[in-house]
C-alpha cells in the first residue's frame, strides 16, 4: 500500500512536569487529523516495541503519535528495585494531563484533537485524565490495561468515545475489563482478540490490536465527530 507522503522521523522532545522533565519522541505525519498520547504500562516505556508497533499503524492512519516516559530516568532506577511507581496511578495520571498540556500550548500542535492509547496500568493513567479533561479528549483506546484500576467514580466521568481491547485468553484482565465497562458511560466497546494473551505475543494479534486502534482513532478524530453531530452507539463486542 502506498501512502501519499513518508513518515517523517520522530524527533525528541522533552516536556516539563513540575520539577522533572520527561522525554518523549514525537511524529507528525502530512496533514494529521490529530495526535495520539502513548500511556504505557508497568515496567515500560516509550521504546516499547509494542507501542511502537501500534503507533507506526496510526502514523500510516494519518495520526501524530507521542510516545513519552511517564517516570524520569531516576524514577524508573527506583521503580526497578521497588516497583513503587508503576502503580502510583495518581502520578500517572497527572503526567498525563501535564504532558497533555504541554502539547495544547506547541504552536503546531494546539488545534490538533487530542487521544490517548493506554496499556496496562497506564489505560487507568489515561482514563483519569480523560475523565478530567473531559471534552478536550477525543478518544481512548485500551491495550490489556487495567482500566478498573481508574476506580468506578474516573470511569464515569469518561465522555471520550473507549475501546477496550483485551487478549481471549487473558482471563483475569478479560473479567476486569468486563467490570470496568459496566462503569463506563460513554460511547463505548470491548473487543477480545482471541487466542491473545496479556502481552499479544501470538502471531498476528499485535496486528489485530493495530487494526482496532486504527479503525476507532480514524472515526473519532474525523472533523464531524467535533461538531456536536449524534453517532450511534457502538454495539459491544463480548
Amino acid at each position: 500500500m502506498k501512502h501519499p507522503h513518508p513518515i517523517p522521523l520522530a524527533r525528541e522532545v522533552r516536556i516539563p512536569c513540575g520539577e522533572a522533565w520527561l522525554y518523549g519522541d514525537l511524529v507528525v505525519p502530512h496533514g494529521a487529523r490529530g495526535l495520539v498520547l502513548f500511556a504505557h504500562g508497568s515496567g515500560s516505556g516509550r521504546h516499547s516495541a509494542r507501542n511502537r508497533q501500534v503507533a507506526q499503524k496510526l502514523q500510516h492512519a494519518g495520526m501524530a503519535t507521542l510516545l513519552f516516559d511517564l517516570l524520569t530516568v531516576q524514577e524508573e532506577q527506583v521503580d526497578l528495585h521497588t516497583r513503587e511507581h508503576r502503580f502510583d496511578i495518581a502520578l500517572l495520571a497527572g503526567r498525563m494531563q501535564q504532558v497533555t498540556e504541554w502539547v495544547a500550548a506547541q504552536p503546531d500542535l494546539r488545534h490538533a484533537p487530542i487521544a490517548y492509547f493506554g496499556a496496562s496500568t497506564g489505560s487507568a493513567a489515561a482514563l483519569i485524565a480523560a475523565a478530567r479533561l473531559g471534552p478536550r479528549i477525543a478518544a481512548v483506546v485500551s491495550r490489556g490495561g487495567r482500566p478498573d484500576l481508574a476506580g468506578p467514580v474516573a470511569l464515569a466521568g469518561v465522555s471520550a468515545p473507549t475501546l477496550l481491547i483485551v487478549g481471549g485468553n487473558d482471563e483475569q484482565v478479560v473479567a476486569l475489563n468486563e467490570q470496568a465497562y459496566a462503569h463506563l458511560h460513554c460511547e463505548k466497546r470491548l473487543a477480545i482478540v482471541p487466542g491473545a494473551t496479556h502481552l499479544f505475543e501470538e502471531r498476528g494479534t499485535l496486528e489485530q490490536v493495530a487494526e482496532l486502534a486504527a479503525d476507532w482513532f480514524s472515526a473519532w478524530l474525523s472533523p464531524a465527530k467535533h461538531t456536536g453531530v449524534h453517532h450511534e452507539r457502538p454495539t459491544p463486542s463480548l
